[in-house]
């Protein structure tokens, strides 16, 4: 007897022993949902499909055979036994083509299930994977730093071969173009370093040392660290930003092929302009802070400004005013090889520019703020 009820594509004559599988019509991606249907109701009906032979199997009926077609042939098989007696009766090309799509379901089924890890193991690879890419990335900044300054000796010792023009430039973009933005911010922040200032001392009788609160603050911390953050979101970002445009439009290559070297043309410029401008912001923003804690002074607590510099005078040293200048150079230098260094680590896309200029604002402000606890823990260590 001849099963009927799949015979649009295939049937099974159980007349013989073993039963005989007559293929027929178009095996097509055309075809493809309903043979699969089929093929699910007759697996589930004749379960020793598998044990079909090259003698057993009839090919000869199939009109059409593609790659989707055959995906549903070796579906319907599910053996090499029965897979290799359909083969012995297909031509050479589609023998080939039905070949090439089994060894491609086997080497995909061959691969391992994804294993699932617990919070626990993910919560240390992560961590792994952090430590491993600061570790990297430390290593990466030390050796920028190294190559800037072999660049800076080796240009001092050639000072023809600075490029004036560049370093102008970065001064007016990063110096001058800021000003505006630093004064405004330290003058706030002055005037809110007062307010909190008097109203707590207020409760003892001293709002009179809100004046060396202001000074104190602004000249050792307040002044270099607020200057510090802007430039790192402004400055860094910007060149960032610049070299990672370059990169991306191959005009790093460029400066690489015309000779020249892109830390002598497109680094040294921004960290000279830099360190320029950085020591001067961070004067302006000392000299803001003080004047918004010198308004509040005068408005709220009827110090007058000429009380107000004359109690600065008297009871602020020089040193503090140092010791918060001399932290301008190092956080300029930092801030200029970071945004630079990312500015380099531009894949070519626009996304690698989002995100390495996205990594140079962290990355800066974090040092940054690293670095003045440190300078501030070490002042106070050694009595400064």
């Amino acid at each position: 007897m001849t099963q009927a009820s799949n015979s649009d594509f295939f049937a099974l004559n159980t007349r013989s022993t073993p039963s005989r599988l007559h293929l027929q019509g178009d095996w097509t991606l055309d075809n493809y949902t309903v043979l699969g249907q089929k093929i699910e109701r007759f697996r589930a009906q004749h379960a020793n499909i598998g044990s079909l032979s090259a003698d057993h199997i009839d090919a000869g009926g199939i009109t059409a055979l593609d790659t989707a077609g055959a995906s549903r042939l070796v579906e319907l098989l599910g053996s090499d036994e029965a897979l290799n007696g359909l083969l012995a009766t297909l031509p050479a090309e589609r023998g080939a083509l039905l070949q090439a799509v089994a060894a491609t379901k086997t080497a995909a089924g061959t691969k391992p299930p994804a294993a699932k890890s617990s919070l626990a193991t993910e919560l240390l690879g992560r961590i792994g994977l952090s430590m491993e890419r600061l570790w990297k990335q430390s290593g990466m900044l030390l050796g920028f730093m190294g190559l800037t300054l072999e660049a800076l000796v080796r240009n001092s010792i050639h000072p023809s071969r600075w490029r004036m023009t560049s370093v102008a430039a970065q001064i007016e973009e990063t110096g001058l173009n800021a000003v505006p933005i630093v004064a405004l911010l330290t003058f706030m922040v002055g005037a809110v370093i007062a307010f909190l200032g008097a109203t707590v001392l207020a409760d003892f009788g001293a709002t009179i040392y809100t004046v060396n609160l202001v000074a104190f603050s602004f000249l050792r911390e307040f002044a270099v660290l607020l200057t510090a953050i802007l430039m790192a979101g402004r400055t860094a970002s910007a060149f960032t930003a610049q070299l990672g445009s370059m990169k991306a439009n191959e005009e790093i290559d460029a400066i690489r092929m015309l000779g020249l070297n892109p830390i002598d043309v497109l680094v040294l410029p921004r960290i000279l302009a830099l360190l320029v401008s950085m020591p001067l912001l961070t004067f302006i923003g000392m000299i803001s802070g003080i004047l918004g804690g010198a308004l509040v002074c005068a408005v709220a607590l009827n110090i007058t400004p000429t009380m107000f510099f004359s109690i600065f005078k008297e009871g602020i040293e020089l040193r503090h005013f140092l010791l918060g200048m001399v932290k301008a150079p190092i956080f300029a230098y930092v801030i200029a090889i970071i945004g630079c260094l990312e500015g380099f680590k531009v894949s070519g896309s626009a996304q690698s520019v989002g995100e390495h200029t996205t990594s140079a604002v962290v990355q800066t402000i974090f040092i940054v703020i690293l670095l003045d606890a440190l300078a501030a823990l070490f002042f106070m260590e050694m009595g400064w």
